[in-house]
């Protein structure tokens, strides 16, 4: 019995190793069929590789808080919509390449809301970026410095959903704004963009100075996203 589950272990059958070791110890192994112990641990090393793809993917995403759905709080002051979430919670707006616009005042829950869908996401097996604006655009700047500004976007590119945090508390310079336009293009239609800001999307326009850049990228956002907007007091006073 040790030599199959060292045979597992060498073959890196982590799953089916520990499940093997657990039928052997209670006894399991001598009651069952083949076919049927088989089944037991193959699923455990199912069980077991997509438990580590979504912890690679979590520790990947660099979440600002370990949220999930099921936390989320549903005060009727706070305007947000069960139906909605649950929808969203299937991840299909990510499968369609929709994007989540989320606002709210200071304390209301849209940091912790980005990163309960960033870790859905991750549980659907979709690679997640998570991204305050101003470390994005500084990670830019430095790309751009060091020749690696092309591969970054690649990657941002590829990331099936990326989560841009805290847009709009501060005005982004010129080169910032030919940068997230980018970044909208490259995403449009084809993977899924959550933005969580303090400010109302009527107001996204003044972060973007530049009118015809500000167009470009609203644009290809409104059309295709879901709009959550908080409201209540705020949950950091409401804790305390």
């Amino acid at each position: 019995m040790g030599q199959i589950e060292s045979k597992l272990k060498h073959l890196r059958l982590t799953g089916m190793a520990k499940s093997w070791q657990a039928m052997v110890e209670t006894r399991q192994a001598y009651q069952i069929s083949f076919t049927e112990g088989l089944e037991v641990i193959l699923q455990a090393e199912q069980q077991e590789r997509e438990n580590n793809r979504f912890d690679r993917l979590v520790k990947a995403s660099k979440f600002r808080y370990q949220a999930s759905i099921e936390e989320l709080i549903y005060n009727p002051k706070r305007k947000l919509d069960k139906g909605l979430v649950s929808k969203l919670a299937t991840c299909q707006y990510i499968t369609k390449g929709e994007s989540i616009l989320i606002t709210a005042a200071t304390g209301c829950g849209k940091s912790f809301l980005s990163s309960a869908f960033g870790h859905q996401a991750c549980t659907h097996g979709f690679s997640v970026a998570y991204f305050n604006i101003q470390k994005l655009m500084l990670k830019i700047k430095m790309a751009r410095l060091d020749g690696s500004i092309l591969k970054l976007f690649d990657k941002i590119a590829k990331t099936s959903l990326l989560i841009i945090d805290d847009f709009g508390l501060s005005n982004l310079d010129k080169q910032q704004q030919f940068d997230l336009m980018e970044i909208i293009e490259d995403r449009h239609g084809k993977a899924s963009t959550i933005i969580a800001s303090q400010l109302p999307v009527a107001k996204w326009y003044d972060v973007i100075s530049q009118s015809t850049i500000a167009d470009a990228i609203l644009d290809r956002l409104l059309h295709t996203s879901y709009k959550i907007e908080l409201e209540g007091d705020s949950l950091r006073r409401i804790k305390k």
